[in-house]
């Protein structure tokens, strides 16, 4: 099994409330090199570290640092591009949506270094409950420091299905790039290309459909997968790794084995199990509330739950399509477009907490690739 590396990038960004690394992963795969990645989320920048050991990482609160200061302690230069998605509970219909709640701030803050940093161009995404009038505002407000010397894209929503990912997420994304780069943003830059909807079963496929409830450590969630399919999102799964980037135990399992991380299951009682058996595709559990996903459907936007601040509630969890269970965080990380080297963290929580608060990579990756061709490579 071969894995392919793709080749070295020039254009470099920094990502900012990075997570595990949607975002970085889409702009690895787009050609840039992820320079920086900082978060307030330790265990977050530990998993993003696995995932990307050349890349300067730094766990810290960006809400009072300025733009020299965040370039000095991670290390870099300047970058020609800012990437991040600044916390979103603070404007999520899942959420209360005050006006007042302290997350939003860092969205305005991630505009703030934005201007310090003077990058040549930024992409920042976002809930599409942002979108609300109500906080018009506070977009307004957050937009100031930077409306100067950027053309700007104020609010784009997307789905990443449109993209060639399996799943029904959609994010608002607002772009900027220096007056002095290019003279204006193309009309509608954004707009997908013609791809092949990858559904559920594509997703899926080759991942054991037998998980025992009791496989709960890291080393019982490592499995075997029959085969990958003979696609461009099945061999994506296993290769083209930018340069630099991967953990070297996955890719090794991977390629030498053909053994995944992640597969980790969920006790359920037989009432429970009886219950998810009966469930039609596409149908609610009265009782859990969870959703079987249908085969030939798209997921569902993944949840991540809540943190230790707000009680470590767990999301609820889409039901297997032919298995009665929910599923796994390696079937959750497929779903989102994660490739099976992509590791998270070692515990089931925090690694749905991982996929759900993050970027679809495969829709990142789409949409930096546009970005790329209107700034150009020019060093």
């Amino acid at each position: 099994m071969k894995v392919i590396t793709s080749q070295k990038s020039k254009l470099e960004v920094l990502d900012l409330f990075a997570g595990v690394g949607g975002l970085s992963l889409g702009a690895a795969r787009a050609g840039f090199r992820v320079t920086g990645a900082v978060d307030f989320n330790p265990r977050a920048m530990l998993a993003h570290n696995r995932n990307f050991p050349n890349t300067k990482h730094l766990t810290m609160d960006l809400s009072s640092v300025s733009g020299d200061q965040l370039l000095a302690e991670l290390g870099i230069l300047r970058p020609d591009g800012i990437i991040g998605g600044p916390p979103c509970q603070g404007f999520s219909s899942m959420g209360h949506r005050k006006l007042t709640d302290q997350r939003n701030s860092l969205f305005h803050k991630f505009f703030s270094l934005v201007s310090n940093i003077r990058p040549r161009f930024f992409l920042a995404e976002n809930v599409t409950g942002i979108l609300d009038p109500k906080y018009q505002s506070l977009l307004d407000a957050a937009f100031k420091p930077v409306e100067k010397d950027y053309h700007l894209l104020k609010g784009v929503e997307v789905c990443a299905a449109d993209y060639g990912a399996p799943t029904l997420r959609k994010r608002v994304l607002f772009f900027g790039v220096l007056k002095t780069e290019v003279k204006k943003i193309p009309k509608n830059v954004f707009r997908p290309d013609a791809v092949e909807p990858v559904y559920v079963l594509n997703a899926l496929d080759g991942l054991p459909n037998m998980i025992r409830g009791d496989w709960q450590s890291e080393k019982q969630g490592w499995r075997l997968i029959s085969s990958y399919a003979d696609t461009e999102f099945g061999r994506r799964l296993m290769g083209d790794v930018p340069e630099g980037v991967g953990c070297v135990e996955a890719l090794q399992r991977i390629r030498d084995n053909r053994e995944v991380s992640g597969c980790l299951g969920t006790i359920h009682s037989v009432d429970v199990k009886s219950r998810y058996r009966a469930l039609k595709p596409g149908g609610k559990d009265k009782v859990s509330k969870s959703v079987r996903l249908k085969l030939d459907g798209f997921c569902p936007t993944l949840r991540a739950g809540t943190g230790p601040e707000l009680g470590s509630y767990q999301a609820v969890r889409p039901i297997h399509p032919t298995a009665p269970r929910v599923i796994t965080p390696r079937e959750a990380a497929r779903l989102q477009g994660f490739p099976d080297w992509f590791q998270f963290d070692e515990t089931k929580w925090h690694s749905f907490r991982m996929i759900g608060n993050s970027v679809s990579p495969i829709l990142a990756e789409q949409i930096l690739k546009k970005i790329q061709i209107i700034i150009g490579d020019s060093r």
